[in-house]
């Protein structure tokens, strides 16, 4: 027989695969009880069968599902959602009369009652050892602080983006790759921070998805301040439009040529003027 693989979804978008060791029938939209930090979890089930093996990693395959989840297990989690709330407004009252520099962004309580996580996010680190005392001897459970940036923070409360649709890092990413601001200027982008930051007010994740493509296309343009000539133009390329397949060339008298990408034969570099490779027939 071979094993089986579901991929669960919890509270903050928080995502992780377990082995089906037992060989329950699971569908989307299912609830499962799980293996967790010395008790049980329930999550959402989000994927099955290939596409759960192929997120999962080695690590994760030690992690297990108990049961399918059931009416009561789903009464359980609503009042679970209840005692966030309470343990919510406990921890910030804590921190304000502790005078902590910190800021609480969201609470999630294992499903046996077992541990409480409170998610927060800080300009340096904290000593909330004494905070983690208050809030144990309150809710006589084990408790863990975990500190998070301000992309986990925009993940787990989720939103809308700048585009109009729910947050990248909330609908589908699994984990944060660097953005930098290369990635702007390899795609030509207006460097204003209001037009390339999300919502968490660090560089948009999606940045990324199509550099490669725009970095592989721009090969075949001039380099933006050098030399071109076509037969008719000779002046500065100053910009290159990849959808059009054109560049804007300045001559010396300022005058401002649009010229199709196919026109141009030459281009200066290193002080020669080089023959430009005809780029391929658009289909």
């Amino acid at each position: 027989m071979s094993i089986q693989f579901i991929e669960l979804r919890f509270k903050g978008r928080r995502q992780q695969v377990y082995v089906n060791r037992r060989d329950e029938s699971f569908a989307i939209g299912d609830y499962a009880i799980v293996d967790a930090d010395r008790g049980e979890d329930m999550g959402k089930v989000i994927h099955t069968g290939m596409l759960a093996e192929a997120s999962t990693d080695e690590r994760e395959k030690s992690f297990e599902v108990v049961r399918q989840a059931g009416p009561q297990d789903r009464m359980t989690l609503f009042r679970n959602r209840s005692r966030e709330e309470d343990a919510r407004r406990v921890c910030v009252q804590r921190i304000d009369s502790r005078k902590l520099d910190m800021k609480l962004v969201d609470v999630e309580m294992q499903f046996d009652g077992n541990k409480i996580t409170f998610y927060f996010t800080a300009e340096k680190r904290i000593d909330f050892r004494e905070l983690v005392k208050d809030l144990a001897a309150t809710f006589k459970t084990r408790i863990e602080l975990r500190q998070i940036g301000v992309r986990d923070e925009a993940k787990r409360l989720d939103g809308v983006g700048p585009c109009g649709k729910r947050l990248c890092c909330s609908e589908f990413l699994r984990e944060f790759q660097p953005i930098t601001l290369k990635m702007a200027r390899d795609q030509h982008l207006a460097l204003s921070p209001n037009k390339i930051s999300g919502v968490c007010g660090r560089l948009m994740c999606c940045l990324a998805y199509e550099r490669g493509m725009y970095v592989e296309t721009l090969r075949r343009f001039p380099r933006i301040g050098s030399r071109v000539r076509s037969k008719s133009v000779e002046g500065k390329a100053i910009k290159a439009d990849i959808f059009t397949e054109t560049v804007l060339v300045r001559t010396s008298e300022g005058e401002e040529h649009r010229l199709e990408l196919e026109e141009l034969i030459e281009e200066m570099r290193d002080g020669k003027w080089v023959p430009r490779k005809k780029p391929p027939a658009r289909n």
